[in-house]
């Protein structure tokens, strides 16, 4: 019995076990191998059978191979197990094919210890060390890319995080229009724009310069491949790069420093965050001689994608305006977006002095933020004033409520900068800027507001009583400490908020009335339009000579009746996830969407409240909004204070892949803090159609 055992053992070792298994006797030399010693990877090992093992390690290039042979002589003399010995090796045939096993070794002898020789069991896993690999990357790169918002540095430390971690030279160009706060959107057909060199890096050296170099500017040419990915929004992978490639032209700089570095592979894949495109990510190697594969490319596709979004940070930040545009305080974004939120209408009273400027700018939710700033100079730099728009749309951008926004932007008016500049913090200068930021809900109809140094708005309710939306003032921006409190306040539907400067205000003077109760006689008259009354009350409050420019912006809530919003409470338990994808696509199917999004959606959901209910303690809110047959957000609240962040799980992995999903299934998602945790949101552009074949839903 025992006897057909250990045969059985033994068949099974060197027939069935998933491990490779090398046998050799006393002079190291190969006896035996199981079948997947024969079959792993391109390695085949069975055909070195009676040679020794130095003779082996020579023909297999293994890395280090004095250590394989120490050890190998020391378990043979001292009878010590290694556990997990480390081996690296490559085809001489095809260097470009390597592998990494794990070797357990160990002596084999009789039982009266006569030394027959060592057995060797190799596992491979060049895959696991490839996975560990991948995520460190992206660990790193979340950690080190962002750190400034300026678009040279970002794409400096893209560059540092990527090579040599995955490529041998990394290249970043950006539109040059991106260095002007402008980008093409991603729907755009003519992408034959110049670029700008961003970022470099090689692993010969940070003195390297790459071509063209950082800051030179250059054009795709047609037919390369580099004008491909953009037009096309593509990555690329070119695997094996062939120096008589009919798209390199060696008379050009770029191809010819291809040709002379002997690069043999490489990647290209377009930046785009938020609807516009930024450049393009190039990788190259060519001291590696591991050509890139799929998996590489889709690494290189995360890692430019979380670039994506710090570099266009980096451009709402930097972004310059003309004087005109600024002085016609013209509005951003797209009023589609905008527009859900509220009605908005403007005048502006321009006389070419002054910095009075302001903004609508849609977040998550379908909420809007109103913003309005001025200097109480008669003269201000309109690029450095643009430079204060393009941080609150930054910060607003992060979710961020009214009172943090204006602490931030205290804190970078407080720099020596040029919207420290704009913030009149310089003592020469004492022309502190005012701001003031609210945010309007059109669900739960509630604002919420800050102001540094601004005049509070007026509000002007449905019948016609107007009154102050008294706004706690917190100093102006860049002077003294900052401290801003937050208002808020339910607004019925239809109310109007008047948003102005202090340069409207002195015409009031001449009346004998005050501001207050000139709008209230204005107010108690029913106009054709908002932008009618917008006029009126300008002519009303301003005066006939303003000393400098000014403004007055009208903004009418509206709201997202039950139709179109739909909310429910969640207990925390993990049958929630199944109760909220049966809700969400019954929802969904009333709502009349289409199947993939009813599907999508409900995949989304399952995730983030997945997510809540692993790491969250208390009752989860669950919240749809159908925005005007436009999009489709869903919100996910909960008692967690804790931010997820994106991350590619590994194959193996059980969790890890909701907001990997969430973000290739929606256009735009985040995260917002509340009051009593976070919301994590997640929106999708839909259409609306008949759901077809929805006789009956899934259960869960």
């Amino acid at each position: 019995m025992t006897e057909g055992l250990e045969d059985a053992v033994l068949d099974a070792l060197f027939s069935r076990a998933p491990m490779g298994l090398h046998v050799y006797d006393r002079d190291l030399r190969l006896v035996r191998v199981n079948t997947a010693a024969q079959l792993m990877r391109e390695f085949r090992v069975d055909r070195f059978v009676g040679r020794t093992l130095p003779e082996i390690l020579r023909s297999f290039d293994v890395t280090e191979p004095a250590v394989v042979e120490r050890t190998a002589h020391r378990v043979l003399e001292t009878g010590k197990s290694e556990l997990d010995l480390r081996i690296r090796l490559r085809d001489r045939r095809d260097p470009a094919v390597e592998a990494v096993a794990s070797a357990f070794v160990f002596r084999l002898q009789r039982k009266d210890g006569t030394v027959l020789g060592l057995a060797a069991a190799l596992t491979d896993v060049t895959a696991r060390l490839r996975a560990e690999a991948e995520v460190r990357l992206l660990n790193e790169a979340a950690a080190r890319i962002g750190t400034t918002l300026d678009v040279f540095r970002t794409a400096a430390e893209f560059c540092e995080v990527v090579s040599p971690a995955l490529a041998d030279s990394v290249t970043v160009d950006v539109y040059d229009d991106v260095l002007r706060g402008r980008a093409p959107a991603v729907d755009a057909l003519d992408r034959n724009q110049t670029v700008r060199r961003a970022g470099f890096r090689s692993v010969a050296g940070p003195e390297q310069q790459g071509v063209p170099v950082v800051g030179e500017v250059d054009v795709y040419p047609l037919g390369t491949p580099y004008r491909t990915v953009l037009d096309t929004l593509a990555p690329e992978l070119i695997r094996r790069l062939r120096p008589d490639a009919d798209w390199i032209d060696p008379a050009r700089r770029r191809d010819a420093r291809i040709l002379s570095a002997g690069a043999h592979s490489m990647m290209l894949v377009p930046i785009r965050a938020r609807g516009v495109v930024l450049g393009l990510a190039g990788f190259y190697r060519w001291r590696d001689p591991t050509p890139f594969d799929h998996r590489d490319l889709r690494l290189a596709q995360q890692l430019t994608t979380h670039a994506a979004q710090c570099l266009d940070n980096a451009r709402l930040y930097g972004r310059e305006r003309s004087a005109a545009r600024i002085l016609s305080g013209g509005f951003a974004h797209a009023q589609a977006s905008v527009n859900t939120a509220v009605e908005l209408a403007r005048t502006h009273l321009s006389v070419g002095t002054g910095g009075g400027w302001f903004d609508a700018i849609p977040l998550s939710g379908s909420r809007v933020a109103l913003v309005a700033g001025d200097t109480t100079s008669g003269t201000s730099r309109p690029g450095a004033i643009s430079e204060v728009r393009a941080a609150i749309e930054a910060l607003a951008d992060l979710d961020l409520p009214p009172d943090e926004i204006l602490q931030r932007l205290h804190d970078l008016a407080s720099r020596p900068s040029t919207l420290a500049d704009a913030a009149g913090s310089s003592a020469t200068e004492g022309t502190p800027a005012t701001c003031l930021c609210l945010v309007y809900d059109p669900v739960t109809r509630l604002c919420t507001a800050a102001s540094a140094g601004h005049p509070s708005p007026f509000m002007a309710h449905p019948g016609g009583d107007v009154e102050l939306f008294d706004v706690a003032a917190g100093p102006p921006l860049g002077q003294g400490l900052a401290h801003y409190a937050l208002t808020e306040r339910a607004l019925p539907e239809n109310t109007t908020l008047l948003i102005y400067n202090t340069a409207l205000l002195p015409g009031t003077a001449a009346t004998g009335k005050s501001p207050l109760s000139l709008l209230s006689d204005l107010f108690a008259v029913p106009q054709p339009s908002l932008q009618a009354t917008c006029d009126a009350s300008v002519a009303s409050l301003a005066p006939e000579q303003p000393l400098r420019d000014a403004y007055l912006l009208l903004a009418r809530t509206r709201v997202l009746n039950d139709s179109q919003t739909k909310a429910w409470t969640l207990p925390n338990t993990p049958q929630s996830a199944a109760r909220a994808r049966r809700q969400v696509m019954h929802q969904l199917t009333a709502w009349g969407l289409t199947q993939d999004v009813i599907d999508d959606t409900a995949l989304v959901v399952s995730e983030l409240v997945t997510n809540s209910v692993r790491y969250a303690e208390g009752p989860i809110q669950l919240r749809l909004i159908h925005d005007g047959d436009t999009a489709l957000t869903c919100e996910v609240t909960d008692d967690s204070s804790a931010s997820p962040h994106l991350r590619r799980a590994l194959d193996t992995d059980e969790n890890g892949r909701g907001l990997f999903i969430t973000a290739h299934l929606t256009q735009r998602w985040g995260v917002r803090p509340t009051g009593r945790g976070k919301t994590l949101w997640a929106e999708r552009v839909i259409t609306t159609a008949p759901a077809s074949g929805h006789d009956h839903l899934p259960e869960a």
